[in-house]
């Protein structure tokens, strides 16, 4: 069982699904949402929402493949399992490929369900920790110059100090001190931990 609930969000247009999904789900200690439409899930869900959603892949109004697009836009947090039929199972693939965390098949054999649930959970948690890692790295961007994120630019791209002062109109020296500034306020252990943080946050040349 959770040590905190774990929001779950089941969308699936089958009551019987949705029903026999809850009863399992919510005897484990888990917080259970249900939806029968892929719109009304849509409408309720934001960017902020975090947890798991067990998703079919084939919905009356909007399909699951559809559905996790639309996540995707809007940078969804949530771990998602495709439940699927027989016969989808080349569309689970597809929703897989496109970073689903697993598909599961009717009928649901309930140990299946919950180690898909627990897998889900810990991609749910490393999903929630890098965005908060790299809101940290870039509120820590935030500090720098102007001068300072240009050096950052150029030693993300693998230039050395003369180059960066060949290519800014500035001293090897001052490139040196301006890499110190960076790596202190960056709170960077070296130079490999500095830039990859910026490429982290997909900080390049021309910038994020």
């Amino acid at each position: 069982m959770p040590d905190e609930p774990v929001s779950i969000y089941i969308v699936d247009d089958d009551k019987a699904v949705r029903d026999s999904l809850s009863s399992l789900l919510e005897l484990e200690g888990y917080e259970v949402q249900r939806f029968e439409t892929a719109s009304r899930f849509l409408s309720y869900v934001t960017a902020e929402t975090t947890g798991v959603l067990m998703l079919d892949v084939r919905l009356p109004d909007i399909n699951g493949l559809e559905v996790q697009s639309r996540l995707v836009e809007m940078g969804s947090k949530l771990a998602i399992i495709i439940i699927t039929g027989h016969g989808d199972v080349p569309m689970a693939v597809k929703a897989i490929q496109a970073g689903a965390v697993n598909f599961i098949e009717k009928p649901f054999i309930g140990d299946i369900v919950i180690d898909s649930i627990h897998a889900a959970e810990t991609e749910s948690l490393q999903t929630i920790q890098s965005t908060q890692k790299q809101q940290e790295i870039r509120d820590r961007i935030d500090l720098l110059a102007p001068r300072e994120l240009e050096v950052l630019r150029h030693l993300v791209i693998g230039q050395q100090n003369k180059v960066i002062a060949f290519e800014l109109g500035i001293s090897p020296r001052t490139v040196e001190v301006y890499r110190a500034r960076l790596m202190d306020k960056m709170q960077a252990d070296s130079l490999a931990h500095l830039v990859r943080m910026a490429i982290s946050i997909d900080l390049g040349a021309n910038g994020a």
